[in-house]
């Protein structure tokens, strides 16, 4: 099978790279390294000792986007490509609705032309809104507090308008919680652009002298230590329930929907504990006001994911946290260290 990644040098996306390659997927991999850089693209190759078609293009460009199907046999997409952070989307919003709504609307017509029937979404737990209990399951109302989450919900939405009308169309929309981590051997993780806009990042580059303190946005929070509490999953473990997608439900038509997530919970003090052990040094941090539109709890119940894909996240904070910090020390500028 060959799978068309969109965003494949991005931070979840070149970790999903690597483990299609190491189950032996074709892939053809497009970026146009908005959030990114081709040493990721280098590194997939470097950590499989594979080669893969690569495209600079952006998924706007129809044309140049175009040319992908019509070099290559597509069987099936893995779409990550769009801008992504929260904040900045409720600042620069139709930015946002467009770049993320419009290029995913191009490559679904152009998966339409060329008969390719078989799609992987990057949906987020964003979609759930400001959910009223926990653990999350997949059958929760589904609302949004900023322009990303939006995008992503309409984007839900216009795929699964897209399956009723193709009764060949297989969408899985997959929500994540928060990935955090990276690739065992050092070589390959997150490299945000500027300051971080999430908490684990923040706190790998405090650990690196790059930055001074930790803000934790409140500590009244009805939690066991009144900071928030978030479902963090192995970037790993994510990449492999794309490939679990894959292998289960392509060609499977109709619209399947899952949580992934590892179902516990932890606070910011127990990631930033966590993170002190596993690079032995002290995390300063400071307490600041609370955020408008945080929320107190929010975790997965990832059983729908076990059940009917066979997967399941086996890596605990502990690891994602050495993970992290092993590629960080290595890599204190990211990709340009």
């Amino acid at each position: 099978m060959n799978i068309l990644v969109t965003g494949g040098a991005g931070y979840i996306g070149s970790h999903t790279c690597v483990e299609l390659l190491n189950a032996c997927y074709d892939i053809v991999v497009v970026d146009n390294f908005d959030n990114s850089c081709m040493k990721a693209v280098d590194t997939i190759k470097r950590i499989t000792g594979k080669d893969f078609p690569f495209y600079e293009v952006d998924l706007l460009d129809r044309e140049n986007l175009e040319k992908v199907f019509i070099e290559n046999k597509i069987d099936a997409v893995i779409h990550f490509a769009g801008l992504k952070a929260v904040g900045e989307s409720t600042q620069i919003p139709l930015r946002y609705y467009h770049n993320n709504i419009t290029g995913t609307l191009i490559l679904m017509e152009l998966m339409e032309k060329y008969d390719v029937n078989n799609i992987v979404f990057s949906s987020s737990a964003t979609v759930y809104g400001m959910p009223k209990s926990v653990p999350i399951t997949e059958d929760f109302p589904l609302s949004t507090t900023n322009p990303y989450g939006s995008t992503k919900l309409m984007l839900e939405q216009i795929m699964t308008d897209a399956a009723k009308a193709n009764d060949k169309l297989s969408v899985t929309l997959l929500r994540y919680f928060n990935p955090i981590g990276a690739h065992k051997s050092g070589e390959m993780g997150e490299d945000p652009q500027g300051i971080p806009n999430n908490l684990l990042p923040y706190v790998a580059q405090v650990a690196v002298g790059k930055l001074e303190k930790v803000h934790v946005f409140g500590n009244d929070y009805p939690t066991p230590d009144g900071t928030g509490v978030r479902d963090y999953i192995h970037v790993v473990d994510l990449a492999i329930g794309h490939l679990k997608a894959i292998e289960v439900r392509a060609n499977e038509p109709g619209v399947h929907i899952y949580n992934l997530g590892t179902g516990n919970g932890y606070s910011v003090l127990d990631i930033i504990k966590s993170f002190e052990k596993a690079c032995g040094k002290e995390i300063p941090y400071v307490i600041d006001p609370r955020r408008p539109g945080d929320i107190a709890e929010c975790w997965a119940n990832p059983a729908k994911a076990k059940r009917e894909l066979g997967w399941e996240a086996t890596r605990g904070i502990e690891e994602m946290c050495e993970d992290s910090w092993r590629w960080q020390s290595t890599h204190p500028n990211g990709y340009n260290s």
